[in-house]
């Protein structure tokens, strides 16, 4: 068995709305083979991971997996299973897979995952299982084990993003993993907050340079009358002794540039300890200082938004002798506990027995590998960090108004947003400067402060810090910009660029999505097909942005899946036989399935806009549980009647747009108004007004707002480009459209034929993706409507020969009139220059185009040339 391909979809997907990798696999001669005849197989498996034995499968019943197993089943769904219980097996909670025939020995397995790179290392350990079970050869589990558990560690979130991110989820608000490092943003466009641990996208980086300068930090406090302690910076031994000399011991030696306490010596009593910890010290770090020792407790004091949100008392990790177990035993058993782990992967971490741990032990009095006496307490290191195993116990609610003040004035002294002060006293509780007296210092404030210590403290109430810092990025009101998404067969771009002019009018900068390309406003920032997950990507993530207005394609969302979390208004514009036959999409049914998606990603209170008039797009009604929204042209549409009591529904009567919302009827305009209907004749572009319209009275956009915006919308290559674009050549009319599919040919031909009153030419072609059937009736449709046919292909032949698309268009051609006048030019520049010198004033012309500038080009230069025509 082995991968043939990966794809990780990094949003909602059409396997699930949660994110999922999709394998193909080769089984290489197993597809008929159950695990039931493989000897020993479903033994050693089960054996080996005996996590299978919860995984309820099919017959939905606790081990049903396994019973399944031992009957017999197959390897593509066996790998499925082992993928998640080796997710499950080192803590992360995935339960989605399944497996899918593709053909013969290839299948698709897919699963959920949390963490891609370890998700993808459990797959190759599955199938290396697998193999390694049918070949019988040894496989090395317990150090792939090992290695699986280091991805791991290495790729989730630490305690500090977690718990922001997670607060941010449970709000509404997306999260979206950006590089491979610790940076995230919350939310989208313009309401983008990026996150790197605790530190925050207004957090003052120079703030955090400073904080990382020990020395500088007290300077500053000391300006402010905060107490600090006593110290300077060493420069060599002779500085080093004079002054511990004129602080008077014991005192402090820590790196000037630290964190996490790493490097500092507390409780250093005389001379020989002073110099033995130098000489240790000035090994690791370049830059030392020495401070007065202040006896007290370890207090951490969480600010955000310069305020006082927790308050933890640290305390350094120490063992209770029983009498029985040395202090290493003891330690040991500390170390057992499920709330420790290594760094900062669980609550507590684990305690490394190191050289400071062995002296401090050593200190008072005991060895490493002593028996304990009983209820005999020992601390195995003088500082009180939780990342070397110390343990917390919350105080916040204790901490005096005296000693809340001083933590606002030291976090204002830095402009910290967000950062932990340590303090240094006997009791919290009480003011650490009172009438004159200092009672307590304070030792240091940290940027990115860790935050375990309060989300999950030893003793004492958790604080939701995530909650406080959210809050804090949105100054209190922690919103989101809505989300358009536009999807369906025909009319995507167009009905995206209504709701997006229509939104710029109104003032919003919008962020645009469309088959042409990415418009910030309308500034392109890239051009081409511009429909799947990386241009969505591209506005989410774009600051500007007020509105994100996305036009999603079927290949985007099968390729990579949705890009945004949720929208809060969905479009279908309608679901026509279109691209069947490509990515696995061969029926009708499946492309419902795909374009569903997009309905089904809605927020609970937002809207999916559907079309009354069309089959396929009701077929899925069912799968939306968002509000929805019906539009028609025809009013007693059957469909639009039954929900016009319960649902907003827009439609024209009487050639009015009208709105029924609240059963209240909003008149929007009369179609003679809406310059790209020409006057109600396109009613394909009266479909797109009526998707738009519905769009925008889901975002709750004024009525008049929405009259304003499609009343100013014009038909022209400009603002529609590429769509039923008119040009006129010295009294040819030349229609540029992108019909591309049945339904698009017989809707721009059958508006052609109401508009023409003279002879129609037509340029035609069609993608080389198309089934061959489509490819002859787009040959028929043609020669229904056109007087002369020009059949061209484009540069893109997408898997065929050359001419291997016309020769099928032009059998629909002769299928349906053996007498219809038509040639072939392969070029589509040389069918239009051709099509122009066949026609005479007042005839149209119509292009279905694949690339419009060339064909664009040549139109100006006709008009400048000012070619006389044939009359």
């Amino acid at each position: 068995m082995k991968i043939t391909e990966t794809k990780v979809f990094k949003g909602k997907n059409i396997y699930s709305l949660k994110k999922c990798i999709s394998l193909e696999v080769d089984l290489e001669g197993y597809s008929e083979t159950p695990s039931s005849v493989i000897e020993d197989f479903s033994n050693n498996l089960v054996n080996m991971l005996p996590e299978l034995k919860t995984h309820r499968c099919g017959i939905d019943e606790e081990g049903g997996f396994v019973k399944r197993l031992y009957e017999g089943t197959y390897l593509a769904h066996i790998c499925e299973h082992i993928i998640i219980a080796l997710q499950n097996k080192l803590g992360v909670d995935v339960s989605y897979g399944k497996a899918r025939e593709i053909e013969g020995d290839r299948y698709y397995v897919i699963f959920q995952y949390i963490y891609e790179k370890f998700a993808l290392e459990a797959a190759n350990l599955a199938i290396d299982i697998i193999n390694a079970l049918i070949n019988k050869v040894p496989i090395n589990y317990d150090e792939r084990i090992k290695l699986l558990d280091k991805i791991l560690k290495d790729e989730m979130m630490g305690p500090s993003t977690k718990s922001i991110c997670k607060y941010a989820e449970k709000i509404g608000l997306p999260v979206i993993k950006l590089g491979k490092g610790d940076f995230y943003q919350i939310g989208y466009g313009k309401q983008g907050r990026i996150i790197e641990a605790s530190i925050g996208s207004n957090t003052n980086c120079v703030g955090v340079d400073i904080s990382c300068d020990k020395l500088l930090t007290k300077e500053l406090l000391k300006i402010q009358n905060i107490p600090v302690a006593k110290g300077s910076k060493v420069n060599n031994i002779i500085d080093l002794l004079q002054a511990a000399e004129k602080i008077g011991y014991p005192v402090v030696l820590k790196p000037q540039f630290g964190n996490k306490g790493k490097g500092v010596i507390l409780n250093i009593k005389n001379e020989k300890e002073l110099l033995n910890a130098y000489s240790n010290l000035i090994k690791k770090y370049k830059d030392i200082i020495i401070e007065k020792y202040h006896k007290g407790k370890d207090y951490r004091v969480c600010m955000i938004n310069y305020e006082v949100v927790a308050v933890s008392l640290r305390i350094p990790p120490y063992v209770v002798g029983n009498g029985k177990n040395t202090i290493k035993e003891l330690i040991d058993i500390l170390n057992s506990n499920p709330e420790r782990g290594n760094d900062h992967e669980n609550n507590l971490t684990k305690i490394k027995i190191d050289s400071e741990v062995i002296n401090y032990i050593q200190e008072q009095g005991k060895s490493l590998n002593e028996v304990l006496e009983k209820n005999k307490k020992i601390f195995l290191r003088k500082n009180a960090n939780l990342s070397t195993g110390g343990e917390a116990i919350d105080c916040t609610d204790i901490i005096c108004e005296e000693n809340k003040k001083i933590c606002i004035r030291a976090a204002k002294a830095l402009k910290l947003d967000i950062c932990g002060i340590d303090i240094c006293t006997e009791d919290i509780s009480k003011p650490i400067i009172d009438k004159g007296y200092i009672n307590g210092i304070i030792m240091e404030i940290n940027a990115a402060p860790g935050l375990r210590m309060h989300l999950n403290p030893s003793k004492g109430k958790a604080r939701d810090i995530g909650k406080h810092i959210v809050n804090m990025l949105y100054n209190n009101n922690p919103v989101n910009i809505p989300v358009v998404s536009i999807t369906g067969t025909n009319g995507k771009t167009t009905t995206t660029r209504l709701i997006s002019h229509t939104l710029q009018k109104m003032g919003y900068c919008t962020g645009m999505t469309s088959t042409d390309g990415i418009f910030i406003n309308n500034e392109a920032i890239d051009i081409g097909d511009d429909t799947g997950f990386e241009s969505a990507r591209a506005v989410l993530l774009n600051p500007d942005v007020d509105v994100a207005v996305l036009e999603t394609a079927r290949g985007g969302i099968i390729r990579n899946g949705l890009a945004y979390d949720t929208a809060d208004v969905a479009v279908i514009t309608n679901i026509r036989e279109d691209h069947l036959g490509v990515d696995g999409i061969n029926t009708m049914e499946d492309l419902c399935f795909v374009k569903s998606l997009v309905g089904e990603a809605v927020k609970e209170d937002g809207y999916v806009v559907i079309n009354a008039e069309d089959y396929w797009s009701n077929t899925i009604l069912n799968r939306i549980k968002a509000q929805k929204i019906f539009f028609s042209i025809d009013a007693n549409n059957e469909i639009l009647l039954k929900n016009k009591s319960d649902s907003i529904c827009v439609y024209v009567d009487n050639d009015e747009i009208i709105a029924i919302n609240k059963n209240k009827r909003y008149k929007i305009c009369h179609l003679n108004d809406v310059p790209i209907t020409l006057k109600g004749k396109l009613k394909f572009n009266i479909e797109n007004i009526l998707a738009a319209c519905s769009a925008l009275i889901g975002l709750n956009v004024d009525y008049s707002m929405i009259r304003n915006g499609i009343t100013s919308y014009q038909l022209n290559s400009k603002e529609n480009l590429g769509r039923f674009n008119c040009h006129n050549v010295n009294g040819i009319n030349i229609i540029l459209d992108y019909g591309h599919n049945i339904d698009g040919y017989k809707a721009v031909l059958s508006s052609i034929k109401n508009l023409c009153t003279a002879k129609l030419y037509g340029v035609i072609g069609i993608p080389g993706d198309r089934k061959d059937d489509v490819a002859i009736k787009i040959g028929e449709i043609s020669s229904e409507f056109l007087d002369y046919i020009i059949i061209k292909e484009d540069r893109c032949l997408r898997g065929r020969k050359r001419g291997e698309i016309a020769e099928l268009i032009e059998k629909g051609v002769k299928q349906y009139s053996r007498n219809k006048k038509y040639e072939i030019i392969l070029g589509e520049d040389e069918a239009l220059t051709k099509a122009i010198s066949l026609a005479s004033k007042g005839d149209y012309i119509i292009v279905f185009y694949e690339k419009i500038d060339p064909l664009i080009k040549i139109i100006e230069g006709y008009k400048n040339e000012n070619i006389e025509l044939k009359a």
